[in-house]
């Protein structure tokens, strides 16, 4: 684990449990399945936490068990926020993100208690400590024309016009993200200037917040095994019948296109079977947590842990908030 980071640690908001400890916000970050959640809440319950999550796909109601929501048992345990805030046929944005997160901090900071965020989406975290990028809004008419162009060219079509447009954007976006290359296509289409630019405006933004992030890590095979173990695990409990329950939404939803769901409608819809479509699933989880790890690690004011060698993280933890 690298030092810490003392000047981005440091703020003014003394809990009632922790005198001593002046976070405004801690954060555990890592890729899928890496077991953010088991630590975070192992943390949370000894310093009087309550876990923001940072999710994109959590905020969705009716897709629990392929989005790995917490159990009722974890929800007893320690208050969470920013989980089932909308229906899956709602749009919600990283500003929407933004403004629900930073009430619930705000409510968890006059309780005295911990705000932890907690998840493995990069970009929800950075528009929380670091605000978001300054770029066009949503343009609902070009959106849906490339939506068409996708449908009827293919969704590699919309992808090598944004590699030939801003490469380094496309570098960072998987080739079957269409709702990212959408948005980066729309901005360069608004405001003539590439995503990729814009979000350099985050290298010279001052931080919202003050906080400490630790990034959870694996080795690559182990981090897989867990990625395959968690896919035969979902399906065990029943995600199949959940996603058949979502089949009524358009699969052009946002929602629709998250991990595992996209998958298995592909095989309701007949286009694989089911030993294919759960193949497809721990793919595209893999390559999804690969992706999370490089943009994390862009990130150096992340301490990393790497959970196969730290038999204790959560002391590491606790005793580097207590030495702050």
């Amino acid at each position: 684990m690298v030092g810490l980071d003392v000047e981005h640690c440091i703020c003014y908001y003394p809990t009632k449990k922790w005198g001593y400890l002046s976070l405004a916000l801690l954060c555990i970050l890592g890729p899928t399945a890496v077991g953010k959640t088991e630590l975070a809440l192992r943390i949370a319950t000894r310093i009087g936490g309550e876990i923001v999550s940072v999710d994109s796909r959590q905020v969705y109601r009716y897709m629990d068990i392929g989005t790995a929501k917490p159990t009722p048992e974890q929800l007893r345990l320690v208050p969470h926020h920013m989980i089932d805030c909308i229906t899956p046929d709602e749009p919600f944005s990283a500003a929407d993100y933004q403004r629900g997160a930073d009430e619930a901090i705000h409510q968890i900071r006059q309780r005295g208690n911990v705000p932890m965020l907690v998840g493995g989406s990069g970009l929800y975290f950075r528009s929380i400590v670091d605000g978001l990028f300054d770029g066009p809004q949503a343009d609902t008419a070009f959106r849906q024309r490339l939506r068409q162009e996708a449908e009827e060219l293919g969704i590699q079509h919309l992808y090598n016009r944004l590699r030939a447009i801003d490469s380094k954007a496309a570098e960072n976006i998987h080739h079957n993200d269409l709702m990212r290359i959408i948005r980066a296509l729309e901005v360069y289409e608004r405001s003539g200037e590439r995503i990729s630019d814009l979000q350099q405006q985050w290298e010279r933004a001052e931080v919202r917040y003050k906080f400490i992030a630790f990034g959870l890590t694996r080795p690559r095979d182990e981090l897989y095994q867990r990625i395959e173990a968690r896919v035969d695990r979902m399906m065990a409990e029943g995600l199949l019948d959940e996603v058949r329950s979502l089949s009524k939404y358009s699969r052009d939803l946002p929602s629709m296109n998250c991990l595992g769901y996209k998958e298995l409608l592909g095989y309701l819809d007949g286009q694989y079977d089911l030993d294919e479509a759960v193949r497809l699933i721990k793919r595209n989880t893999r390559r999804f947590a690969k992706r999370q790890l490089t943009w994390f690690r862009k990130d150096k004011r992340i301490n990393w842990i790497d959970l196969s060698t730290c038999p204790s993280p959560e002391d590491v933890v606790v005793t580097s908030l207590e030495s702050v």
